[in-house]
């Protein structure tokens, strides 16, 4: 399931980066940055994961390394999905105003804005872990180093920080997936509107494969952060993080760019290309 993931975001990245055209389309442009996040996430765990299950050991600093990047990845895919959602809103129910409010250079912002935002959530986190003494049972009841295991096994004061992720934690997940299901009200309600029944059909399809991914995303992290510590469980908390390190990543390079005809007519463009070359090598 990690090479699916990686070996299908890799190749959403080539096939935007090599075409000139997906690459300054605001959407493909997002969708890139998606994968890189994506490919974040599950390299941060999985590979730990199977490394754990050989030798079950981890560096305090590699600990905190690991926390850092998940978080900052999560993060970042958190505040990206809601960009998406506010482009294929701005796409479909203000169509005429489209190019001036999703311009490259705005989206170029957007992204670099997720990635800042996300990084710096992070860190903030991070420090305040770091500064946690850890003076009984050092093992890690998770498959990786996530904040609410560190949390429950430190002897310090961690009220601070799990009012911190009850408050800001769940202001910086629920405020972009508000805008997420604001702009899906809104696209919606302008689909119904079309008297096509086909191009409905069509609409509301993509629409139910997108929303089934943010739901899978966003159920799984608010049934694991958004909870005090005291009610953490680390079995049910291991299948909820299966899901949003291993398999939305997998899952969303299918859902959200390999079903889409563009990509897939840029794909067979650039395998005709490979396979003449290869045809004129051979001569």
């Amino acid at each position: 399931m990690y090479l699916l993931s990686l070996l299908g975001n890799l190749l959403i990245c080539m096939l935007i980066y090599s075409n000139t055209s997906l690459y300054y389309s605001p959407m493909y442009f997002l969708l890139s940055h998606l994968s890189l996040a994506d490919m974040g996430i599950s390299s941060t765990t999985t590979p730990k994961m199977l490394q754990t299950m050989l030798s079950p050991t981890s560096t305090y600093s590699g600990c905190l390394t690991q926390l850092y990047f998940f978080v900052a990845f999560c993060t970042t895919e958190n505040f990206l999905l809601a960009s998406m959602a506010y482009d294929r809103y701005t796409a479909i129910c203000c169509p005429l105003h489209y190019t001036t409010r999703i311009s490259y250079n705005r989206c170029l912002l957007l992204a670099v804005g997720c990635w800042l935002i996300a990084h710096a959530h992070s860190l903030m986190y991070v420090l305040l872990v770091a500064n946690f003494s850890f003076c009984a049972s050092r093992e890690i009841p998770h498959f990786f180093c996530d904040l609410h295991p560190l949390l429950k096994l430190s002897c310090s004061d961690t009220s601070a920080v799990e009012m911190l992720l009850v408050t800001e934690g769940t202001v910086a997940m629920l405020g972009p997936l508000m805008l997420v299901l604001l702009s899906y009200i809104f696209i919606v309600s302008k689909v119904l509107k079309v008297p096509s029944a086909s191009r409905k059909y069509k609409a509301f399809s993509t629409c139910m494969a997108h929303f089934l991914t943010v739901a899978l995303f966003y159920g799984t992290l608010f049934a694991t952060y958004i909870r005090p510590t005291a009610s953490y469980s680390s079995p049910r908390t291991r299948v909820a993080a299966v899901f949003y390190t291993v398999v939305i990543p997998m899952l969303n390079p299918f859902i959200y760019s390999l079903r889409n005809k563009e990509m897939q007519r840029v794909m067979k463009s650039l395998l005709r290309v490979w396979f003449q070359k290869r045809s004129l090598d051979h001569l």
